[in-house]
């Protein structure tokens, strides 16, 4: 699972303990994440991020919700618990393999009936959907490069006050000027920090939890 290489193992570990931990099922789908998915599971978010999804998600309580880049379901796991009575998670993934082991966990959380997954890319998911104000909450996961171009399908379809978070956003660091590094994940995780920064339609909080989160709120 996901965690920060920029705060101590000491620090993070005593955070997770002071945090609520994760419940049965939630540990469920932690280990079967690790015994399945293998060097993969790293992509899976960490108990600080679930705790703090979480809590935003219950507190903001959205009608309806979209998370592109599933995975095996962690984080549709919170998001779908937080939904107001009769809210809708739509999900957009392109792995049959690893979100089937969300599928199996969701309907032991009892939230499944509350979740769309959608297997296809998910530019073309979010396209297809209506160009009205109605998503209340949004996470971001998914390929690094697309980021932009989900936020650009996303922000028209935003309600007022709704909110995007993006994962990934400080990238073990290396996102630094000084780091060096210049991969297409790195490269891109810079142009969208820069980018969101600057966007005069949003406010914006980058947040050391996990890989970094960005929380991005519609102004109007």
């Amino acid at each position: 699972m996901s965690r920060s290489s920029f705060v101590r193992n000491d620090v993070a570990d005593y955070a997770e303990k002071h945090s609520t931990q994760p419940d049965e099922v939630q540990q469920a789908l932690i280990a079967a994440t690790q015994e399945k998915a293998g060097a993969f599971a790293a992509m899976q978010i960490g108990p600080d991020q679930a705790a703090f999804m979480s809590i935003l998600v219950a507190t903001l309580q959205p009608r309806f919700a979209v998370e592109v880049g599933t995975f095996t379901g962690y984080s549709a796991l919170c998001i779908a618990r937080g939904l107001e009575p009769g809210g809708r998670l739509l999900c957009c993934d392109i792995s049959e393999e690893w979100t089937s082991i969300g599928r199996v966990h969701w309907e032991m959380a009892g939230v499944a009936d509350r979740i769309d997954l959608v297997l296809a890319p998910g530019l073309d998911t979010l396209q297809a959907l209506p160009k009205n104000k109605t998503i209340d909450f949004a996470f971001i996961d998914a390929d690094k490069p697309g980021y932009l171009a989900y936020y650009e399908e996303i922000l028209p379809r935003l309600a007022l006050r709704g909110t995007i978070l993006f994962d990934n956003t400080l990238w073990s660091s290396q996102v630094l000027d000084d780091s060096g590094a210049d991969d297409e994940n790195t490269v891109a995780l810079r142009a969208v920090n820069e980018f969101l920064a600057s966007d005069d339609r949003v406010d914006v909080a980058q947040l050391t939890i996990g890989d970094g989160i960005t929380m991005v709120r519609r102004k109007s």
